[in-house]
């Protein structure tokens, strides 16, 4: 296999981080608009596999050249969901495998945006299943850790854990803190802002894809590693779109513990416009507020150091045990700041985001998943990934047990 990576970044750099001590492939291209940051990516790896090229991922014919000259079998998509699209199609006509983290993007009802939904994650891309499958190519979409590592546990519960579902939930928390900072989001707060301030979809058997209010249906759940109680809310995420094609349960949600504090900025950055991604004039020169906001806040991938604490990203499920009991199980990843830090140098929550796509990616090398058509990571079974996650990458993951109704 020989990988392109579009997207050098927290992720970008923490995959190739990660993929570097694994055989399966034979070159690895780092990809940016930024050459500097590509190079810094690859030289970082100290891999001869490893090398870097600029790229304009905008533009549909420069990842296509790109493909083309890194003699690429296969692309993960590590950029800015906004870029979803020229990649993809780069891919489809380049007739090479598709690997993303975060799908296309939605676009709120016009009328209705907090109880019909409009234009979902992910329907660009699954309007052309047919085509990809057609040719014989795999589009796998949401392959991180949310999306990706919560759908496989999804999967996992539906094969092997029960004999039917009443609900999935996917629940991701935190206990991390920045020191020196008072506001310093660890992940893209581009993306942050698209997932937060959307409409949340929540998908039910009886009623398909419905939206709610932003922030709303707080719980407090309680996160495993030592994390605690913590309040989530509904947010706007993919697995709630993948889950319901290829699982069969009744309800799907997804919830992120924010904090009152992030909802508080969230809000805020609304309130004042800032969240746009249209440009403004501003003094003659057009700008996104948005990029405005990414550029005046620090990187989350160099945070790294000032990070303490560990991150959860699970998947919590109810329904009828094998036992034809009632069962409720939350299956989790539990990752520490200092322990991704002293392994490869990547904080917590982008090197979680980033094992996964490895992972995934050595599955399809060693051809133990396949398959063609535009899918997410529910479409395959989830066994070969938990193993390969849990033993040859060392990273565990945890299945505890619940009091049905408590």
């Amino acid at each position: 296999m020989r990988i392109l990576v579009v997207g050098s970044g927290g992720v970008g750099a923490a995959f190739a981080a990660i993929a570097r001590r694994r055989d399966f492939f034979e070159s690895l291209v780092m990809a940016d608009v930024d050459l500097a940051r590509a190079q810094r990516a690859a030289e970082r790896t100290g891999d001869r596999r490893v090398s870097a090229i600029a790229i304009d991922a905008s533009d549909t014919a420069n990842v296509e050249a790109a493909i083309a000259a890194s003699n690429a079998t296969a692309v993960l998509n590590a950029a800015d969901p906004r870029f979803v699209m020229p990649i993809f199609d780069a891919c489809y006509r380049a007739g090479v495998t598709y690997m993303d983290m975060a799908m296309s993007l939605s676009r709120p009802h016009p009328e209705r945006p907090y109880e019909l939904v409009g234009v979902k994650l992910g329907d660009e891309q699954f309007a052309r299943h047919d085509d990809w499958t057609e040719r014989g190519l795999l589009a796998l979409c949401g392959m991180g850790v949310e999306p990706g590592l919560a759908d496989v546990f999804a999967r996992y519960a539906a094969d092997d854990l029960f004999l039917s579902i009443d609900e999935i939930g996917i629940r991701d928390g935190s206990n991390m803190s920045v020191r020196g900072y008072d506001f310093a989001p660890t992940f893209s707060i581009w993306t942050t802002i698209e997932e937060c301030l959307n409409p949340p979809v929540i998908w039910e058997r009886d009623r398909g894809w419905f939206t709610t209010e932003p922030f709303s249906e707080p719980e407090v759940f309680d996160f495993p590693g030592g994390i605690g109680p913590v309040e989530c809310v509904n947010v706007e995420h993919e697995e709630v779109l993948l889950v319901p094609r290829a699982i069969e349960c009744n309800r799907v949600t997804f919830k992120y513990g924010l904090g009152e504090e992030f909802i508080g900025v969230l809000r805020t950055l609304h309130q004042l416009g800032l969240d746009r991604t249209e440009a403004v004039e501003v003094r003659g020169q057009q700008v996104s507020p948005r990029d405005v906001v990414a550029a005046c806040l620090p990187n989350p991938a160099e945070l790294g150091d000032a990070i303490e604490g560990k991150t959860c990203a699970g998947t919590w499920v109810r329904g009828t045990g094998l036992d034809g009991k009632p069962r409720e199980v939350y299956l989790a990843h539990v990752v520490d700041n200092a322990e991704t830090m002293a392994r490869d140098g990547s904080q917590a929550v982008v090197w979680q985001t980033a094992i996964c796509p490895v992972v995934a990616l050595e599955l399809i090398a060693d051809g133990a998943w396949s398959g063609a058509g535009v899918v997410g990571p529910e479409a395959f079974p989830a066994k070969p990934f938990l193993e390969m996650l849990g033993g040859p990458y060392e990273s565990p993951w945890e299945l505890i047990e619940r009091n049905p109704g408590s």
